[in-house]
């Protein structure tokens, strides 16, 4: 069901950036008089799943849910309609208008993705506001695994600052390790303050392995206490379902062993993977004790509720006029870091390129349950990754237009029909070569978590 969840919400997602990318290039496209013959959500090789005709254009939706398009008339495009380009220039054809306006026309979808993003951001900050945990109120301190421990961190210290920048949010600690590579950290431990040095392995280190992932390797996690423990959900078909655990459960100890922070209860776990355990419960202000054997991963099939009541969260409310400003900041903020995302593909040290992930990756960053805030967050993030994807110079994207009606621009002369050919087909198969390397990632991935 989760899965179906994920699913869904990423079609969702996918289905309105689709739409308003191509409406983008349609209206531009109508206001400068240009006939458009066919306006598709998703692509139709062979037949389409729904479709009419209303004027000169015909609206549909396709079967394969890769993407979505408009054909313009007399424009090069991945249908490769030689015959009419063949023939003379139409007024009413994109190859007829000027230069300036066939320009806007195929900026058009990426304008639309960007104001997208702006517009989401803003309606989700006055909506819902922002809560956060300032990295200062980790009062725990954090989880550190082999890789984090390999570089002198330690489980309890608190990370106050990188390369001596106060940090804001706790969230916002590997992000900014990752995309601005800092040489040391600020961390509290034992009252005082003390620096750890950053090795430049540790970024490509943590990157390997989130290759094998689908989400960054968890390698620095927030400590959280034990107590209270509560069951928020009970997994169907699991060992806490078949002893009878329910919802509201308070666990309290296991095999009478108390646990101070939640991660030595998982450490405990792992120990007893497959084994049999004595699980204390709380219920209605009664003691229980309920055996039950783990599975091989050492789960009992629960879920705990927030840790919200264990830390002092901040919580921000914009009015509509300070939501403006401080979504379009945000908006700035989440291009700016994909722009280095972006850049670590091409870093030879961190070999960013292992961790391009395709449709799966994609799914994966929605939430398992319906959640329309983080919904909305992620789809004006996926409506950034669009806009850039899109417009990068390569043949066959918008940004390849771009580039030749640039040079157009420039030196006065459009590029030739044959060329034109030439780079639409070179485009679409370095495309269709990105798309199957970032879904064999995919597959890797899922084979690795397999096993």
């Amino acid at each position: 069901m989760e899965v179906l969840v994920k699913i869904g919400q990423f079609l969702l997602s996918l289905s309105i950036l689709v739409v308003l990318h191509e409406l983008g290039h349609f209206t531009f496209a109508k206001l400068f008089k240009t006939r458009v013959e066919k306006f598709y959500m998703f692509f139709n090789p062979g037949f389409s799943l729904f479709k009419f005709k209303k004027g000169e254009t015909e609206y549909g939706i396709g079967w394969i849910p890769l993407g979505g398009y408009v054909k313009i008339s007399g424009m090069i495009d991945e249908s490769m309609d030689k015959e009419q380009m063949a023939l003379p220039p139409k007024p009413y054809e994109f190859r007829a208008k000027p230069a300036w306006q066939r320009l806007l026309i195929m900026i058009g979808g990426v304008l639309v993705n960007f104001i997208l993003a702006f517009v989401i951001y803003i309606a989700v900050l006055f909506a819902w506001g922002e809560q956060y945990l300032p990295a200062q109120n980790a009062k725990y301190g954090v989880v550190c695994d082999s890789l984090s421990k390999s570089i002198g961190l330690q489980d309890g210290d608190i990370i106050v600052a990188l390369d001596n920048k106060k940090l804001d949010k706790f969230n916002q600690i590997v992000p900014n390790i990752i995309l601005d590579r800092p040489s040391t950290m600020q961390v509290i431990r034992n009252g005082s303050q003390t620096n750890i040095q950053i090795p430049s392995s540790f970024v490509p280190a943590l990157l390997e392995r989130s290759s094998k992932k689908f989400s960054v390797d968890p390698s620095i996690q927030l400590r959280r206490p034990f107590h209270p423990y509560k069951i928020a959900k009970v997994e169907k078909e699991s060992p806490a379902k078949v002893v009878g655990l329910q919802k509201n459960d308070e666990i309290t100890k296991i095999d009478d062993v108390d646990f101070e922070f939640f991660n030595e209860f998982q450490d405990y776990m792992k120990t007893k993977a497959g084994k049999e355990v004595n699980v204390s419960v709380l219920r209605d202000g009664k003691e229980l004790s309920l055996k039950m054997i783990l599975t091989k991963e050492g789960y009992m099939g629960v879920r705990g509720g927030s840790d919200i009541n264990h830390f002092k969260y901040e919580t921000v409310k914009y009015s509509f006029a300070q939501a403006i400003p401080a979504g379009i900041n945000k908006g700035i903020s989440k291009l700016t870091d994909y722009l280095k995302q972006f850049g670590l593909i091409f870093d030879k040290e961190v070999k960013g390129y292992k961790s391009i992930g395709g449709f799966g990756t994609i799914g994966s960053i929605f939430p398992p349950v319906w959640d329309w805030h983080a919904f909305w967050n992620l789809t004006a993030f996926l409506s950034i990754i669009l806009a850039i994807m899109n417009i990068l110079p390569i043949p066959a994207l918008d940004g390849g237009h771009v580039l030749f009606l640039f040079y157009e621009i420039i030196t006065g002369r459009k590029p030739g029909d044959k060329f034109m050919e030439y780079a639409q087909v070179t485009g679409m198969v370095l495309l269709f070569g990105l798309l199957i390397f970032a879904n064999a990632n995919d597959v890797v991935k899922w084979i690795s978590g397999w096993k």
